[in-house]
């Protein structure tokens, strides 16, 4: 799956934050505040992003307007399963990870993991 590029990226931070399907013309606009970016390279961008799947669309008169397919959180989720798959060895990769979390993590952590949960099939 890996990250996404610095424009994705910022692309799909705007379109989480806002919570709401937007244009390539919003997107331009905020990005635009903060450095300039052209509306065929925003455009582009976000074509792409629909065909990778992040992003489902429809049109309104001529524009297409943009939503994401899955959630910040889903995604970040996602980053962290495959990074998980990815390590040599999942036990020290965990070990290292819960060391590394701060104590409100770790609250959190100990709460989702004392919870009742069904047990899926393998």
């Amino acid at each position: 799956m890996r990250g996404f590029g610095q424009l994705e990226a910022e692309i799909m931070e705007r379109l989480w934050a806002w919570g709401r399907p937007a244009s390539v013309r919003e997107v331009v606009d905020d990005l635009n505040r903060t450095r300039p970016v052209a509306y065929t390279t925003v455009n582009t961008v976000a074509d792409i992003l629909y065909t990778k799947g992040w992003l489902r669309r429809h049109k309104e008169g001529r524009a297409w307007i943009y939503q994401p397919t899955r959630s910040r959180e889903e995604h970040g989720a996602d980053l962290m399963r495959e990074a998980l798959g990815e390590s040599g060895d999942q036990q020290a990769a965990l070990l290292l990870f819960v060391e590394g979390i701060d104590e409100e993590q770790a609250r959190v952590l100990r709460t989702l993991l004392d919870r009742d949960r069904p047990v899926k099939p393998q």
